[in-house]
């Protein structure tokens, strides 16, 4: 028996399973970085926002930041969070990767 958790869609009217129900991000092709304090006790950390990429490519790249920036860090829920304010180096990486990005906030 499988341990399979089954959601009812009024979407489609139809169950589906937990796995099927995930709602997929689509990003608008522009990484985004920003520098945040709030709710972390005026601590800097860098995040890095939309990068379409598969779950195990996030954890790659995040680990690749974290080893080029020399600071700790972590992936929750599709965002990179980097330890510190690294915004220039994290853009650097990251446009000589090809993608396409840009820094927000303050």
């Amino acid at each position: 028996m499988s341990e399979s958790r089954l959601v009812y869609s009024t979407k489609t009217g139809r169950i589906q399973s937990k796995e099927q129900n995930k709602a997929q991000v689509k990003t608008d092709g522009v990484v985004r970085i920003r520098r945040e304090t709030k709710g972390r006790k005026g601590k800097g950390m860098t995040t890095i926002s939309g990068l379409d990429l598969a779950e195990k490519e996030l954890k790659d790249l995040c680990s690749q930041l974290k080893k080029m920036c020399g600071t700790g860090g972590a992936l929750k829920s599709g965002v990179i969070e980097i330890q510190g304010d690294n915004r220039d180096k994290i853009k650097a990486t990251l446009e000589q990767l090809g993608h396409n990005v840009k820094l927000a906030g303050g």
